[in-house]
């Protein structure tokens, strides 16, 4: 199931919107933003149908 969440970009600060699959429990993927175009790793904890977590780092910070 995908659920929509808003997070900021830890680069330009741009609020972006992100479709997130939640059938997996914990997830970490990359996903560019589509403003500033650099990557954001992001860190999901899901339950099927809902997502608990949500966290978006720099390449720099992980």
């Amino acid at each position: 199931m995908l659920h929509s969440s808003l997070i900021d970009c830890p680069y330009c600060g741009e609020s972006i919107e992100l479709l997130i699959d939640t059938s997996e429990p914990q997830q970490e993927i990359i996903e560019d933003c589509p403003v500033c175009c650099r990557p954001i790793t992001l860190r999901l904890s899901c339950i099927p149908g809902e997502l608990l977590e949500i966290s978006a780092h720099r390449e720099d910070e992980v």
